[in-house]
């Protein structure tokens, strides 16, 4: 299966990657991000037809752009990859400002809402279409001193599993991919040292960015009626099964 595919934090790492694979496999895609130089790189590298936006993802009104660019120039949307997102600094959340946790919930959460919101409104229309949301293993498990980041990954579940219900009665899929120690500008600070539960700090195994871009091709490709909701893609060293 291919289409029109829209990816979120395309400028690099895990969204660049994915890019320019799903390009390779056939999409045409849209990339976004804030650096329109970064994103035009991101496009010199696929095979097929593309385009590059800058947005804030975190600005309904250039959420609203983009995709109305999108349709204007393609007709359609058939997949939005919600990659974009950020971390914060690991301190305990009393020496944590509150300026660190607005903007990253305005990104990981309200920027996902946003894009989401955009793209079910044409799928909608269409009557047909998948979201794939970028989730994390702290969906699930915390790390130490993330509260912000956890926060916003939890929230992330609670929104891939109401638009997947909702998105049912309108073809529309919604899934999630949960990532582990993934080579990218967040994931190879673990390979250079991450805190432990125990306060201790170690080194942690990171994978590249391949197992995730054929994930993301595998939930693009499927038929219509079949949605995975969510599925994890993790550095199989890493400290998450299993205590410590």
């Amino acid at each position: 299966m291919s289409g029109v595919a829209i990816i979120t934090g395309g400028g690099g790492g895990i969204g660049q990657a994915a890019a320019i694979a799903m390009s390779k496999a056939g999409w045409t895609v849209a990339v976004a991000g804030r650096t329109a130089k970064s994103l035009d790189k991101t496009v010199s590298q696929f095979t097929g037809d593309g385009m590059a936006f800058a947005c804030d993802v975190s600005d309904e009104k250039q959420v609203d752009d983009l995709f109305s660019a999108v349709i204007a120039k393609y007709g359609q949307v058939d997949l939005l990859f919600n990659n974009a997102g950020i971390s914060a600094k690991a301190v305990p959340v009393d020496e944590l400002d509150v300026s660190e946790w607005t903007n990253l919930i305005a990104i990981n959460l309200t920027g996902s809402f946003l894009c989401a919101r955009a793209a079910f409104r044409q799928m909608r229309k269409q009557g047909s279409g998948r979201i794939i949301n970028n989730g994390s293993i702290s969906a699930t498990t915390p790390r130490l001193f993330s509260a912000p980041y956890t926060s916003s990954k939890h929230a992330i579940t609670g929104l891939t599993k109401s638009l997947a219900l909702d998105g049912r009665r309108y073809g529309i899929c919604c899934g999630q991919i949960d990532l582990g120690n993934i080579s990218s500008s967040m994931g190879d600070a673990m390979a250079a040292g991450v805190l432990q539960p125990d306060g201790s700090k170690l080194e942690e195994p990171v994978v590249g960015v391949e197992p995730v871009c054929e994930a993301l091709i595998y939930m693009a490709s499927l038929p219509p009626d079949v949605n995975v909701l969510r599925i994890n893609v993790m550095a199989n060293g890493m400290p998450f099964v299993g205590r410590g």
